[in-house]
This record gives structure tokens, sequence and C-alpha cells, in this order.
């Protein structure tokens, strides 16, 4: 029998021998995978460094964001700014929106004429006034953030729209669907029937500086994209609620003029940090050097949402809340001004519940400082319902932490449990007890509680701080007042002081400082 192990017959049943074309075979495999991994290496160093694909949760719309870009070497721009701008343009687009307005058609003037109403009477002045329909129409700017037709715009110049149109840099025309808007942010989304389009990189507004260059590209007055050049003038501006609900603007003196709304503000990186939204004219209609954008950062989740839930869901805290100037921080016992402070807290929200009290200042959010009322209500309105936040505040010169799980913003205005109004008896202002009768014709809650101002000297000290008749004071220097007797006693030895009001006004409570003039 043989026993040589090395027969071929023997070394083929157990491991056969590769063929010539098996080997060609397995050799053309390897050299495909190298060439592949190499070329795969190849583009992933291609991709500049910061650079991710975020993808909606609903619609998995991609947005390419730059989170961490290189520093940028001016020198580099020695020849213009073109090599930011020019990529750019093309992603910026004119949005034409149409909206059906009805109006009263009036009788003409004339037949009001008491010549012809010694004949004809006042027959016409009883005829009901017929409706019509006009249309609107409003030209504004947009920013493609995502290939496949994903457009930011502002909410104002799409609102109640019947009929959108979007014009691309190379002359298309797109009917536009709004997929959603959000009033309080000014912010709307729009998405046309288009792939491959050029997009917009966002960038991160949070970094912004004083003194960073910044552009502006829309299309003002509707004669095509244009593009200025500016820097960031400010950061965090608000202004009350006079033009948004949440107000957190980049200020920049980029031209920013009618039909920009809606259009591109870039960085040097020519990544989207801001969408153009509103100027101030100093009563002459144009540019002045003062205009504001929406921060990408808030357009970006106000997208991202829309496009989720139809809508946006935000926090909601509870409480309505003041700026802290150097006066009132000095009634309160603070070192310095800052921060937000508590007029009013809603019965049953959250803010109750996790024992925040009307007078506590909150001074930061899960550890970041607040700077003011604005700081404070864009931050809770980004975050979402069941989300839980830390709160540092000050009570009684006391500071402490106080932890409170956010609920969710209603889409209706909270009403509040008390009636209206603020005021004061500080030289010139006389005030009187709050009766039922009073408190119907104030259009106020009876159970409000309180002394109401019946007249204020347009020269006192709290004409000047903002107190009107109608007000209703319900604290002075942290002493609830029922009545007038109580009033006047908490007023007795404070001639030459300043004092603290709670009052009241319009559904909304606050805190007022009175300085003796």
């Amino acid at each position: 029998m043989p026993t040589n192990n090395s027969s071929p017959e023997r070394w083929n049943l157990i491991s056969p021998e590769p063929s010539k074309n098996a080997n060609f075979r397995r050799w053309t495999i390897a050299i495909i995978s190298f060439l592949g991994f190499l070329v795969l290496g190849v583009f992933v160093a291609a991709i500049p460094t910061g650079f991710e694909l975020s993808m909606s949760a609903a619609d998995k719309v991609p947005l390419k964001i730059d989170k961490d870009p290189a520093p940028v070497n001016l020198a580099e721009f020695k020849n213009g700014y073109a090599p930011v701008i020019d990529p750019a343009l093309p992603a910026v687009v004119n949005i034409s929106s149409t909206k059906l307005v009805k109006q009263q058609n009036n009788i003409p003037g004339i037949f009001s004429d008491p010549f012809f109403q010694q004949f004809f009477g006042d027959q016409f002045d009883r005829q009901p006034a017929r409706p019509e329909t006009e249309r609107e129409y409003s030209l504004g700017s947009g920013v493609v953030v995502n290939p496949d037709g994903y457009i930011l715009t502002n909410d104002h110049v799409v609102s109640d729209a019947s009929d959108v149109e979007v014009f691309t840099q190379d002359k298309k025309k797109f009917q536009a669907k709004v997929i959603g808007t959000d009033s309080r942010t000014d912010i709307a989304v729009l998405k046309i029937d288009a792939s491959g389009l050029p997009a917009l990189t966002l960038g991160d507004s949070s970094k912004l500086k004083v003194g960073d260059v910044v552009f502006a590209i829309g299309d003002p007055f509707g004669i095509g994209e244009t593009a200025t050049m500016g820097i960031v003038s400010a950061t965090g501006r608000g202004f009350g609620g006079a033009i948004e609900h949440y107000e957190d603007f980049i200020q920049t003196d980029a031209a920013i003029n009618p039909g920009n709304s809606g259009g591109a503000l870039l960085d040097l990186h020519g990544d989207l940090i801001g969408i153009n939204t509103a100027i101030i004219t100093g009563g002459g209609g144009g540019n002045q050097g003062v205009g504001f954008a929406i921060p990408v950062d808030m357009a970006r989740n106000v997208m991202e949402q829309i496009v989720e839930h139809g809508k946006v869901v935000r926090g909601q805290l509870g409480v309505a809340v003041q700026s802290v100037d150097a006066d009132m921080a000095k009634a309160f016992g603070l070192s310095q001004g800052g921060g937000a402070l508590v007029s009013d807290v809603t019965a049953g929200s959250p803010a109750e519940k996790a024992g925040i009290e009307r007078g506590d200042v909150i001074l930061a959010l899960d550890g970041q400082a607040v700077s003011g009322p604005d700081d404070l209500s864009v931050h809770i309105s980004e975050k979402a319902p069941g989300t839980t936040v830390r709160l540092k505040i000050t009570r009684n010169s006391q500071t402490r932490d106080v932890t409170v799980t956010l609920g969710e913003l209603s889409e209706k205005p909270e009403e509040s449990a008390r009636g209206a109004a603020s005021g004061s008896v500080l030289r010139g202002i006389q005030v009187e007890n709050l009766t039922p009768a009073i408190a119907r014709h104030l259009g106020i809650l009876a159970s409000t509680v309180g002394v109401v101002v019946t007249s204020v000297d347009p020269s006192s000290a709290a004409a000047a701080a903002d107190l009107e008749s109608g007000d209703v004071i319900q604290e002075v220097n942290r002493k609830p007042v029922r009545d007038v007797k109580e009033f006047d006693r908490a007023l007795a030895g404070t001639e030459n002081q300043t004092i603290l009001l709670l009052v009241s006004r319009a559904s909304a409570t606050r805190f007022l400082v009175l300085s003796p003039q």
C-alpha cells in the first residue's frame, strides 16, 4: 500500500491545489479590494474636518453642517471675497408669494354728501358693504439647505399665502409647498420639486463674535441676487418681543434691504450662520446699517421640528420674567444687574411645582449664565418638554439651585390668573380701592387684590417709570397691599427712598423701581 502522503491524489482530496484560473481570480479580487480601500481613503481624507451630515427624524432631510471650521487667513482674500460668495449665490432664491385679502367695498363718499341725501336719503348708507377679495403680492428671499429642495425663509414672507413661487438663479420657476411655519421665531420651511440643487452648508452661529466678517445675500427689491459685506455688530440682541416672540438676533451692518428677508448671512467659510429678517430704518425706510438675522442654530432647530412634528414643540417653565437693571438689582440686594427677574408664576406650572416664587432672580440655566429675559426664554424654548433643567436663583440675597422638569408650551397664550395694570401714590399718584365694579370696568378678575391707580402726574417719577391710570398695585417693597390703608402704611416713611412695586397691567405683572426725583 502506498505510504507517500505527498501523492497528488491525496492532496487534491483534502485541499485541492488552486488552479491557475483560481489564482488569477484571487489576485484580481485582492487588487480590486486594495484599490477600493485606497479610493475610499482618499475620498474620506478629502472631506473637510468638522463636516457632518445631519438627518431629520421624519423625512430624513440631510443637512450639511460645518461644526468646527478651520481658521481663515484673511490674506487669502487679497483679491476680494468672490471665493466665498460665488459658490453661495446659486443657493439663494427669490420667493414671490400671493395672499388673498378680503376688502370692504364701501359706497363712494359722494353719496354721503348732504346734497345727494336730499334726494336719495340714507339708502346708500344702509346698503351692506360688499366684501371683495384682492390679491397682495410680496417678494422675499430664501436659502436652499438641502439639494432635494428644502428651503429656509421667513414666516412673514409666506404667511397666509395662497400661492408661493420660487425662482432660482438660473431662471427656473417652481411652485413651493409650505411645509410649516413658526411665527414665534419668524421661520418657515418650503419644499420645491427639484433635486441636485446647490445648497449651503450650515455653520455654528454660537461661535460668532463681534467683529467677525459676514456677507448678506438676498434679492432686494426683486432685482436679483445681491451680496453685501459687513461685520457682526452684536450677538444675542433682543427687543422684548417687539420683532419676534423669541429674539436672539445677530446684528450686522451688512446692508439688508426690503426683499432681503429670508436671505442668507454667511461667514468667511461660506457657511450659513443666519437668516436675514429685519432692519431698523430710523424712519427712512431703507438700510441704516442696523440689520438683524436669526441665528442658524435656532433656524435649524425650528426646521427639524417642523419636518418631524409638523410644528415646533417647545419646553415651558411657566414664569413671566423681566430684565434686571442697576436700580432693580439694588432693590433686590444684588451686586449687579443681569439675570431674569420672575414677575409672575403660572398656577400649576413646572416653575410653581419646583418652588419658584415671584421675586426670584434666575441667574443661570444648566450652568450657563442668564444674561436677561430673552436669553432665558430662547434657551427654554429650545428644550423638549420633559427635559429636566437646573436653575440657579437668588431669593432674599440667598442663592440656591432648583431642578425643574419642563412642560410643553401651549400654542395659545397663557391666561393670567390676575387682572390688569400698575400704578403708585408717590408724588402725583392717586389710587383707590379696587371694587368689583372697577374690576368689571377694567375687565379684570374680581379676585384680583390691590389698589387701582386713578391718575398719574405726567411730571412724576411714577410716570417716568411707565405707570398709568388703570394699573393695579399689588405689592409695595415686597409687602402685599389689599386696600388704600395698607398701601399708605407700606409707603409711610419712604418719601426719600427708592420703592419697589409689583404692578399688574393687561393680564401681566412686573416689578417697577421708583426713585425719588
